[in-house]
């Protein structure tokens, strides 16, 4: 692709400093997006509105699903991925941010192409987990997140161990994950403790919330904050930092 890539060149080229404004493509699935929307302002030491950081958001719940797409072998959702992150860069995005997991298995395949930088949630995430739990942690995901090794390949090249569920156990995460989808989050709450407890009484580990529809079933499980880690939290963080970064060092 004909674009200038996401180093120090592309980054001097679309931001000259100043106000950092935040692209935001979503949709995957919506009320993820909306939770996202909250968790940045949550990570925001703000005082006042204007202490905020400036968002676009495009919430296009038409991008096909990426697991089915995924068990497919099929690549549908990589082009309207890819024309979402263009359009919010054409809309003055100066940084990017995709509050979902399985998004990023196509967001890798063009992410260096971009014109601007993206903060990957499987980074944020890990960064997150290792701070938490030093010793490893399970992970949870959508069968395609977890087929793809996209988390399992980014924690082996830091040394990071993830503990990955059975299959009986995987297939009811789906289950939470299509309860949230649907609107059904006391039922999704409840079943995500039942899987949440029978994984650490296996081993007493934070749980990685690797798809963002999780961390919303998990505040109706009535589980305590330590119990796991939020992919949706820190990507919030991670994007508040990487614009404070921007901001204040032009990069």
């Amino acid at each position: 692709m004909n674009r200038p890539k996401c180093g120090s060149a592309g980054v001097a080229w679309r931001y000259s400093g100043g106000m950092v404004t935040v692209g935001i493509l979503g949709g995957m699935g919506p009320a993820a997006t909306g939770q996202f929307l909250i968790d940045l302002t949550a990570a925001t030491p703000a005082r006042v509105d204007q202490d905020h950081l400036h968002t676009i958001i495009d919430s296009d719940p038409s991008i096909p699903d990426r697991t089915t797409a995924i068990l497919a072998g099929d690549d549908a959702p990589a082009a309207p991925i890819l024309r979402g992150l263009d359009r919010l860069v054409e809309w003055g995005a100066d940084l990017l941010a995709v509050p979902c997991n399985t998004a990023h298995v196509f967001i890798d395949r063009f992410a260096d192409e971009l014109p601007v930088p993206l903060v990957h949630i499987v980074e944020a995430t890990l960064d997150e987990a290792e701070r938490r739990s030093p010793g490893g942690a399970w992970l949870t995901g959508t069968i395609g997140t977890m087929r793809t090794g996209l988390y399992q390949r980014a924690a082996e090249r830091r040394g990071y161990v993830l503990h990955e569920p059975p299959m009986a156990l995987q297939e009811r995460i789906m289950g939470v994950i299509g309860a949230v989808k649907a609107g059904n989050l006391n039922e999704a709450g409840a079943e995500f403790r039942r899987v949440a407890e029978e994984l650490r009484a296996v081993r007493e580990l934070p749980i990685v919330m690797a798809c963002t529809e999780i961390p919303l079933a998990f505040s109706r499980s009535g589980l305590e904050r330590a119990v796991a880690v939020s992919s949706l939290e820190a990507l919030a963080k991670a994007t508040y930092e990487k614009a404070e970064s921007m901001r204040f060092g032009g990069s």
